[in-house]
């Protein structure tokens, strides 16, 4: 079956029904449409697939397209539109056929009074029409000649009663006599991003990452530029190999769309619109000065007429309706008008010196090594921010950085002081989401230098480490780095702080002791308070049980220290210690304040981690939705700019995750597709976390053998660790062993796990520690242990170990008998439901109805809440009572009571009245089920 005409048109369904619903005359008395919108969103197409489609139905159609240089000329729409209609003429009376052909210059005279013309228009369309229907298209109106547009409006308002459409499109904001016609108005915007990326991906399936995301950018929906863009760039460029320039090129459609509206602008306002379109971050006040406007004069009011701007008038910001306006505005000027709008900027912009030099370096036509040395600064302060010195206003991102250490080399004069900057600039390139830019920037650098630079090593270790996970490779080039540069470091030492980073993001995913020994020979160069945020993450990796308190203290204070625009070199380093430790929830507003400042156009390197280890954290608080969706976060944004590294950390976390909600078969996919990565390339950790999975997810399902084997093969020495994971895996280690019949050996694990003072690391792995010794004890003393684990202090802050442990007393109580087992069994029971691990839901709900508790088979709603004369009643039956006794007391039959009982029954998840009281106990104050305790970060 053949498609309709414009069926291919992406996103523009609802649009498209429309027009249908106006040619087959389902749109009510209404005699046409204008389509309105932007130049470039597809109001053509539309107006190309109407006429197409009411071709196929069977009408009529005649089209109109205006351009400027026919607006002065006389009826030159209505020619073109009825041109084809000419032979009917001769249908008409004399008076009107006389009208029409001069209209078309086939009769001598001059040409008609508009209202002739518009009467003799009107009979020739009736004439026409009833033939068959007729659809009138006039596209782009503004255009259209007066003579033209008066006759046309006349007609357009008195087609009511023939079959007969108009339809017409207009641009925002211009003009035409579509407005005083009274039609309906469809505005045309942008297309949604999932449009805007198959729109995309259909017309340019080979993009690479970053250019793809540039595009989509730019686009902002709009069609036209979405399949215009990528036409202007190189082939290498479009693949990725070659970086993109700051303003993409515009086609020739796209600058006739875009530059159209700023051409017939005053002078003073075009040059106005210059100086904002060439700095994005500058504000009204910085253009006035610029542009030397005197008192009471807006060289930017026609703009804002326009609708070209938008101004904030509290605090002055520019923003353009669409980017590329802006990128149009700076096309149209030549490169004379280009330098001079720089050069009144930079001497407005005497107070933000960073901006200052990056306009002159934009004026220069040569080499220049002051200016090149304030670019350094400029990009300095990237690294910098959030010191005192570096006000608000002279921070720039990551990106930033990168396209001034390539301008300073460019305007370098000595080959090696360009080709330091080149690696500079490669080094920052690796957090910005530019890694293909990586290699060419280290090989541009590297053709004046004697030797590769310690720095050189370090940004070739990132994008091993990033890019391929190869982290043994990375950890060679950072030991040459620091065995060719012993000198002594300080904080700005960028050589140093970029060995330094790179050589943590290796050692923070081994459990070799290399490179944190080499980390610690790296800290060793700088004075002993330097650094402090890398100190504490490697004393909260190596050392986290020889002085946890002070540890943690140490923490609590960095991040205190911490300004709001925390430097996310300094604030992951820190969020790495504070996991470590169990100790991010009180910090987490800084991570995400990082977050949104970093991942558009900053270090996503960084924000990518950081999502990661917020994800974590609300992993180990209960909250496993909000996890799996940062979790998501962080997986789009590490695809999106090819941090494949992180990628993998990520699955394996949340194939940790997808374990402990019960989903085994998704935990052994994710956990073998990440072991199968990690292994070969020795990224230990990664790999712990991939087996972590399979283990959790055969002791969830309850295959404790295999759980043994998985959780054995963790770390090979078989003993708990003090490393990461394998300071949160006691209790599964003495749960697998214990419940394979290897009560010794879980004896021996705990007693292990005390000697190397686990339990001092966190509340958390105190809890994890008592636990497994409780679970571990002979039966006679389990009981004390069971207590004593579940009343240490911020006990119920980690959800999963409280009702995992929760889970074991309340079997051991029901082992010896004991009522109280069904409290406990309930409570792990609401815990295990509120968190979403519906296997260990199901395993709790199971031990429940075997004490004679009935509970909801799927994950249990919260318990309906009893009335207060309910729970007085079911207080007195669990003591004992008969019904006729609780009557006497509350002064009712005995008949009511036991309706009473009947109803509250249901409520607690009973079935009898000899389970009342180990379900009130189980109930709060309130009357609604207790949980296992608050999951506060």
């Amino acid at each position: 079956m053949t498609s309709r005409p414009g069926a291919d048109l992406v996103g523009r369904a609802a649009e498209l029904r429309l027009l249908d619903a106006l040619s087959a005359g389902r749109d009510g008395d209404c005699p046409g449409l204008l389509l309105r919108g932007g130049p470039g969103v597809g109001k053509t197409a539309l107006l190309d697939a109407a006429a197409a489609r009411a071709v196929a139905d069977g009408m009529r159609v005649l089209r109109s397209s205006a351009v400027e240089f026919e607006a002065g000329m006389t009826y030159s729409a209505l020619h073109q539109l009825l041109y084809p209609l000419r032979r009917y003429a001769e249908r008409l009376a004399g008076h009107h056929r006389d009208v029409v052909e001069r209209i078309f210059g086939l009769a001598p005279g001059p040409s008609p009074d508009p209202s002739a013309a518009g009467t003799a228009v009107l009979a020739l369309l009736g004439e026409v029409a009833v033939e068959r229907p007729l659809l009138m298209v006039a596209d782009d109106v503004r255009w259209i000649d007066p003579a033209s547009a008066t006759a046309l409006g006349f007609v357009v308002r008195r087609i009511n009663d023939h079959p007969i459409v108009f339809l017409a499109a207009a641009r925002s904001g211009a003009e035409s006599f579509c407005d005083q016609l009274d039609l309906p108005v469809r505005e045309i915007g942008p297309l949604a991003e999932p449009e805007s990326v198959e729109l995309l991906d259909g017309r340019w399936p080979d993009l690479g990452p970053s250019v793809r995301r540039r595009v989509l950018a730019e686009a902002a929906g709009n069609p036209l530029a979405l399949r215009e863009l990528p036409k202007e760039l190189s082939a290498r460029q479009r693949s990725g190999h070659l970086p993109l320039p700051a303003l993409l090129p515009l086609s020739g459609r796209l600058e006739t769309a875009f530059a159209s509206a700023v051409e017939g602008l005053p002078a003073p306002t075009r040059t106005a619109l210059l100086m904002a379109a060439l700095d994005a971050g500058v504000g009204r006040p910085v253009i006035r000065r610029a542009a030397g406007e005197a008192d009471g004069f807006d060289a930017l009011a026609p703009a804002r007429e326009a609708d070209l701007i938008q101004v904030d008038a509290r605090v002055g910001r520019i923003t353009f309706r669409h980017r590329l306006t802006r990128a149009a505005i700076v096309h149209l000027a030549c490169p004379g008008e280009r330098r001079r709008a720089h050069l009144a900027l930079a001497a407005a912009l005497t107070d933000v010196p960073e901006r200052r030099a990056w306009h002159l370096a934009e004026a220069v036509t040569g080499p220049d090594e002051t200016l090149a040395r304030a670019l350094d600064d400029a990009a300095l302060s990237a690294w910098r921010r959030g010191e005192p010195g570096i006000s608000d206003r002279r921070r720039g991102t990551a990106s930033d950085a990168v396209a001034a250490l390539v301008r300073a080399g460019e305007l370098s004069p000595r080959p090696g002081d360009r080709s330091r900057r080149l690696v500079e600039a490669a080094y920052f390139a690796t957090f910005t989401g530019r890694l293909g830019d990586v290699p060419r920037l280290l090989a541009d650098g590297g053709r004046a230098a004697d030797r590769p630079t310690g720095l050189a090593f370090a940004a070739t270790a990132q994008l091993l480490t990033h890019d391929e996970g190869d982290i043994d490779a990375a950890h060679r080039l950072l030991t040459r780095a620091l065995d060719d540069n012993t000198a002594t470091a300080t904080d700005d030492d960028w050589e140093h702080c970029g060995i330094l980073y790179a050589l943590l993001l290796v050692s923070v995913h081994t459990h070799r002791p290399e490179p944190w020994r080499l980390l610690k020979t790296a800290l060793d160069r700088f004075e002993p308070t330097a650094m402090p945020a890398i100190r504490l993450c490697y004393e909260a990796y190596v050392h986290p049980t020889t002085a946890s308190d002070a540890l943690r203290k140490g923490l609590a204070d960095a991040f205190a220290e911490l300004p709001a625009d925390a430097a996310p070199w300094e604030l992951i380093p820190l969020a790495c210690a504070a996991v470590a430790m169990d100790a991010l929830s009180d910090h987490r507003y800084l991570v995400s304040r990082m977050i949104e400042r970093e991942r558009d156009g900053g270090a996503i390197a960084m924000a990518v981690p950081a999502l990661m280890l917020l994800c974590h954290d609300s992993y180990v608080h209960g909250r496993w939705d909000e996890a799996e969706r940062l979790a998501q976060e962080g997986l789009e944004l590490a695809a999106a700019h090819g941090y494949r590294f992180w990628e993998r950390q990520i699955r394996a976390l949340l194939a940790t995750g997808a374990a402990a909600r019960g989903d085994g078969d998704l935990a052994r996919t994710r956990s073998e597709e990440t072991t199968t990565w990690a292994a070969p390339r020795g990224i230990e950790v990664t790999e712990a976390y991939a087996r972590s999975a399979r283990h959790l997810a055969a002791m969830v399902q309850g295959d404790y053998e295999e759980a043994y084997v998985q959780v054995g093969r963790i770390d090979p020495s078989g003993a708990p660790s003090t490393g990461i994971p394998g300071r949160w895996l006691v209790l599964d280690l003495v749960e697998a062993a214990v419940r394979t019949g290897r009560t010794d050996e879980a004896r021996e694990q705990v007693a292990a796990a005390r000697t190397a003072g686990i339990h001092r690391i966190s509340s958390r792995t105190a809890l994890i520690c008592a636990g497994a010794e409780a679970v571990a004890a002979d039966e006679d003393d389990a009981g004390p242990l069971f207590e004593a684990a579940l009343a240490l202090p911020h006990a119920a802050r980690w959800p999963w170990e409280h009702a995992r442990i929760q889970l074991a007393y309340g079997q051991w109580l029901r082992r010896t008998r004991d009522h109280h087992a069904r409290r406990y069994l309930s409570a792990a029971l609401e815990t295990f439901d509120r968190i979403g691990a519906r296997a260990m839901a199901q395993r709790a709900r199971n031990e429940l109805r075997a004490t004679g508790v009935v509970t909801p088979s799927g994950p249990a709603a919260p318990a309906a809440a009893l009335t207060v004369q309910e729970r007085q009643i079911a207080e007195l039956a669990a003591v004992g009572l008969t019904n006729r006794q609780i009557g006497e007391r509350l002064f009712l039959s005995h008949r009511t009571v036991g309706s009473h009982l009947h109803r509250l029954y249901p409520k607690l998840g009973i079935t009898s009245r000899a389970a009342l009281r180990a379900a009130l106990e189980a109930m709060s104050p309130g009357g609604t089920a207790r949980a296992a305790g608050p999951a506060v970060p």
